[in-house]
This record gives C-alpha cells, structure tokens and sequence, in this order.
C-alpha cells in the first residue's frame, strides 16, 4: 500500500523526527484561536503604525496547503476548517537548529502543524502571524495532489472523499450547507410543535413507498427483515396512537439504480400532521421554504445549471391538467389507456402493456411533464393507482388528494391527505398484491395486516409528507449529481488496484 517512493521519502522523515525527539503523531494541542477568529479579530492591525501588534499572542494549527521556503525564512500557508493563513517563519524564532534540521528537512506540505505568535500584515498587505514557537502534529506520509490542478477526476473525489475536502473548500462549504439545511428543518417543525420519533430501520414487511427493498437476515429470529423503503406506515401507527405531529429525518434505502438523484441510501424528513389536510402542506411547505432561504442568507432566486429558480414563484396545477396544458399531450388521450399506449409506441417511448391507466398517465407525466417543471411546482390530484396510501378525493375519487412538489425537473417532496378508512386501505393493499403477482408492477406494496389492524382502531383526519433532504441540498447549492451532497456516495468497487498518489510538489 506504502511502496510509492514518495511515500517512502516520508514514512523515512517521520522516522527521523521519531530520532530527534519529535512525535509526529501528538495527541496534544494548545491552539486557542481558529484561523477565521484570528483573521477576524486582528482586523485593525493593517490601521497600526507599525502595522504589527506583538502583544497579541495566538495558537493556531492546521493543514500546510503552501510551503515557500528561502534562505533564513519561509512563507506558509495553513489551512483549518475555518479558512486559510499565512505564516512567517524565520530561522532566527526558532530554537537553535531547529531551522535547518528539523522545518526544512522534515516539514512539508499536507503536515498538520501547530504556530504560536503575533499578529502582523506583510508589505503586500496580507495579514499574517510571525511565528515563534512551531510544533509538528501530524505527519501525513501520502503527498497531496499538485495544488493548481486538484482532484480532476470525479471518480477519485468520489472514493476518497477526505482527500477532496482536503484539496477543496468548496465542497466543504456544500456540506456545511448540508448540515445547516438539516438542522434548520428540525428547528423549524420543532417550533411549529411537531415531535421527533425513531421509527424502525429494519421492518417485517416493505412498505411505505413503491420501491425494491434491500433484504437481511435476523439470525436470532431466524426471520428476513427488509432495509425501510419509507418510515410513513409506523408515523401513521404513531399518529393512531394519539401524536397529533411527529417527524422523522432519517435515512431510507431502495434497491434501485443509481444516476444523478439516486443513491441506495439517501435521506428524507417525513412528518405527519392530524386535523389537516395536504392543502394545509402546501401552505406548510411553503412557509418551510421562506424559513430555509432566511436563515440560509440565500438569494430567493438561485442558479441550477443553466436555469434560474425562483423560490417564490410556487404555481399549483393537477396531474392529468398538466399533461396537456404543460406536456402537450393531447387532451382526448389522457383518460384511455390504449390511447394512452398507442401514443408511447409512437414517441418510441417504451411501455409495459399491462399497467392500468393510473400507471400510464404517471408515465405520460414522467415522459412529457417532469423536465419542464423549473419554478417550485406543486402537482396535485395523483390517480388513485399510484397512490395507494393516500385518501380519495370528495368531488372525483378516480383521483387522490395528493402533491408531488418539483423544481428544475426533479421530485423534492411527496405529500397527501392520509388515506385513514381501513377498509378502502385493505382494498388498495389487495389491488397492489394482485398488480404485483400478475407482473403489473414489481414495487408495489406488500400487504401490510398489521398497518390494516391500526387504522381499523381509528386515526384522526391526516396529512402527511416527505421531503428529500439530498434533492433539496441539490437545489439550494447548484450540484447536478447527488454524489456531490453525500459524503461517501455508494460506488462501484474498482478491480484494478490504481496508483492515487500524485508526484509530490518540490
């Protein structure tokens, strides 16, 4: 693993620092300031006289990302999560020899070090910190790569994330949008009164949502258990039981393909609300919105790629309406199914005959619709067959009371008034069994006996909704494939065993 020859150079300068009575590996660190504190706080050295002030004394430590070493001194810059500095080094600071003996022979660039000194701005105008106290932390033995090209290969950045955060901020700063955007939206159904739940990983039966499970094995039961789809059916149980508002972020898992917003596992709020409708979600869902882009500090109209969302241009319009007046399909096939499949054929779309025409109007949708939807776009009134657990709508109960919200062509959330008369429930379950063993559709739901029993008990008027975490991470930072909003993506394993090592810079 640690035959590349520049490695071996520095496995062999961690020896000699071992020889001289330095730890390369410390476990102690004295740092009493990040980079961006001390930037911030010495912003007034540049209006001194002498534009240094040697009474202020910091510690600092990080990455070394820059190393220009020359004669009796040495310009470095110093990296830690917070932001990048500049360091001055000169030979006459140091303990005697340790100059020439130990910094200029032993330390290097992708060294983790710790600095002590005072803060000063150099004739270029760049605060730095004159040092005159330097400790080694880390030695790294692998090289990083040449600094003005980075990582060019998204495979690699991908594997090796940690090199990648290393050689680049602005992936950092993706995950910390990441991690604000999931703290935020716990704030924020907190404060509209909702309850964080845990709801099983491992469950009996797949179910909560139309996809292919991944399966494992409890050995003590000597039972499968299948990877949650979804946690909606045990948040349903949880609203039966007498919770009027719960939530859950948490991650779900699909055995499916992976490609630009799909991954095995990815993350998801899902939260159920009694006494409202998903009209109710659509003004939530909104507000939820607002909420983000205030605490975020974000504009209300971002880029993704080269289109311009607007955040507050939210439209509504119904599933079979969209078809038409957004996808162009003419409106006197939309509501039969060989029509419907003479029409696919046409376009050279391919299609599975014995879908029901709920099913083909979802692919109509998907086919023609989806990509066009840019602005934030609630679509409502989802046929009754591609809805299995959401209520019927009053007026036309072909269809259902439910949302899909898109933007910039994807799905972000998923949302309908609960389907809460467990006789209809059990009926749906039924219609899904038989759509499934006649080879109708591979992902339909399992019956669920159990999920049937707690809606037989009764469950308040509910409206429920998911909203992916990923997808929406997507949006708010302008990446196009969600490997780039997770940290360690699921990967294909490589075969070949490949040299990752980039020549070390001299």
């Amino acid at each position: 693993m640690f035959e590349n020859k520049y490695i071996q150079q520095r496995i062999e300068k961690a020896d000699a620092l071992r020889e001289a009575g330095f730890n390369p590996y410390s476990n102690e660190s004295k740092r009493n300031s990040t980079i961006e504190k001390f930037i911030n706080v010495n912003s007034d050295i540049e209006s001194k006289e002498d534009k240094r002030d040697e009474h202020r004394v910091y510690t600092v430590a990080g990455r070394i990302k820059f190393f220009r070493l020359m004669g009796k001194a040495s310009f470095l810059k110093i990296e830690d999560e917070s932001g990048l500095l500049q360091i001055y080094v000169s030979r006459d600071n140091l303990p005697e020899g340790f100059y020439n003996t130990v910094f200029k022979k032993m330390i290097e660039v992708g060294d983790i070090i710790e600095v002590t000194g005072y803060p000063f701005v150099t004739g270029k105008g760049e605060l730095s910190l004159h040092v005159h106290g330097l400790t080694i932390l880390t030695k790294a033995i692998s090289p990083l790569p040449e600094k003005y090209h980075g990582i060019q290969d998204k495979e690699l950045r991908y594997r090796q994330r940690y090199l990648d955060l290393i050689m680049n901020s602005e992936v950092k700063k993706t995950f910390h949008t990441r991690s604000q955007v999931i703290s935020l939206t716990r704030r924020f159904f907190e404060d509209k009164g909702f309850l964080e739940v845990e709801t099983p990983m491992m469950h009996p039966i797949a179910g909560g949502a139309n996809a292919k499970p991944f399966v494992t094995h409890h050995n003590a039961l000597g039972i499968d258990r299948y990877l949650r789809i979804a946690p909606e059916l045990y948040l349903k149980r949880c609203i039966v039981g007498g919770f009027e508002a719960v939530f859950e972020i948490n991650r779900c898992f699909r055995n499916e393909g992976m490609d630009a917003t799909h991954n095995p596992e990815f993350t998801s709020i899902e939260f159920y609300w009694a006494y409202k409708t998903y009209k109710d979600l659509i003004i939530l869902t909104k507000e939820y919105f607002e909420y983000l882009f205030e605490h975020l500090d974000l504009p209300t109209t971002l880029p993704y790629g080269d289109l311009k969302i607007d955040f507050t241009d939210f439209t509504e319009i119904p599933l079979i309406e969209s078809l038409t007046t957004i996808g162009g399909v003419p409106a006197d096939i939309t509501e039969d199914k060989d029509k419907i499949i003479a029409h696919l054929k046409a376009a050279n779309v391919a299609v599975n005959e014995k879908m029901n025409l709920g099913q083909l109007q979802g692919e109509l949708f998907d086919e023609y619709v989806e990509d066009k939807l840019v602005n934030p776009t609630f679509i409502t009134h989802y046929p009754v067959e591609i809805s299995p657990l959401a209520r019927r709508n009053d007026e036309q109960p072909h269809l259902t009371d439910r949302f899909e919200l898109f933007m910039a062509g994807k799905e972000i959330a998923n949302a309908f008034s609960e389907l809460n008369d467990p006789i209809d429930q059990l009926k749906r379950f039924e219609g899904q069994t038989a759509a499934k063993e006649s080879g109708g559709d591979d992902e339909a739901h399992e019956m669920d006996a159990d999920f049937v029993n707690a809606l037989s008990y009764g469950m308040a008027p509910t409206a429920g909704q998911g909203i992916g975490i990923d997808r929406l991470v997507m949006m708010l930072t302008n990446q196009h494939s969600i490997r780039d909003v997770l940290l360690f993506p699921a990967m294909k394993p490589i075969h070949e065993e490949i040299d990752l090592h980039a020549e070390e810079e001299v």
